[in-house]
C-alpha cells in the first residue's frame, strides 16, 4: 500500500468552442516547465456515452449535451485520481477521428501532483454534475461572448470537419449553441474567470 499523497485538481470549464483544451494544455505545459511530469490534462470527453446507447435513447442528435455523459463514472475517476493511492489509473480518451471513447487509453501515474481537468459541465450547478465540485481545488471558467463562440463553432464544422453549410448549421443551432447557453447560464462562479484567447 502506498502512503497517502493527495493530488490537486484544477477544473477548466467553458462552453463548446471556448478554448478549454487549449488553456488546459497551456496550464499543464507551464506547470511541467520546471518539473517535468508534475501535471497532466484529464479531459471530460472520455465519458461520452457510446453512439449505440445514445441512439437507443433518442439522444444521438444531442451528443455532447449534459445528459449524454457518464457523470457517475467521471465522478468515480476524479475521486480515484484525487486520492492518488494507486500506482496508476487508466483513463478513457475520446477519439474524435472515430467519434468513440477508448477505455484505458491513457495512464496517469502516482507521481502526477496536479491534474488539469477540462470539460464543458464541470461547474454545472445541477445534479448530478454538482457532485463534481468536491474534487476541485481551483476552478477556472472561460467566458467567451456568444457571438464569438458561434463564429468559432461554425468554422469548426465548415472548415475543420468540412461539413456542408446546412449540416453545420443544424449541428450549431440544434446542439452546440444550446449546450453553450446551458454552460453560460447554469455554471457556478469559478475562482478565476478569463476572457477569450485570440
Amino acid at each position: 500500500m502506498y502512503p497517502a499523497s493527495r493530488a490537486s485538481l484544477i477544473a477548466v470549464a467553458g462552453a463548446p468552442g471556448s478554448g478549454k483544451s487549449r488553456l488546459a494544455e497551456f496550464l499543464a505545459e507551464g506547470l511541467n516547465a520546471g518539473c517535468p511530469g508534475r501535471a497532466e490534462v484529464v479531459p471530460m470527453d472520455g465519458f461520452h456515452y457510446d453512439d449505440a446507447v445514445l441512439a437507443a435513447r433518442g439522444l444521438l442528435p444531442r451528443k455532447g449535451s449534459p445528459e449524454t455523459f457518464d457523470v457517475a463514472g467521471f465522478d468515480h475517476l476524479l475521486a480515484r485520481l484525487r486520492a492518488n493511492d494507486e500506482p496508476e489509473v487508466a483513463i478513457p480518451v475520446f477519439d474524435r477521428s472515430l467519434e468513440i471513447s477508448r477505455a484505458g487509453a491513457r495512464m496517469i501515474g502516482r507521481g502526477v501532483e496536479l491534474l488539469v481537468v477540462e470539460g464543458n459541465y464541470l461547474l454545472l450547478g445541477k445534479a448530478p454534475w454538482d457532485r463534481l465540485a468536491r474534487h476541485f481545488d481551483e476552478t477556472v471558467f472561460l467566458d467567451v461572448p456568444a457571438d464569438e463562440l458561434e463564429r468559432r463553432l461554425r468554422r469548426r464544422w465548415t472548415v475543420k470537419h468540412a461539413l456542408p453549410p446546412e449540416e453545420a448549421e443544424r449541428k450549431l443551432r440544434g446542439n452546440d449553441l444550446p449546450n453553450g447557453e446551458t454552460v453560460r447560464r447554469m455554471s457556478r462562479p469559478a475562482g478565476w474567470t478569463v476572457g477569450p484567447a485570440p
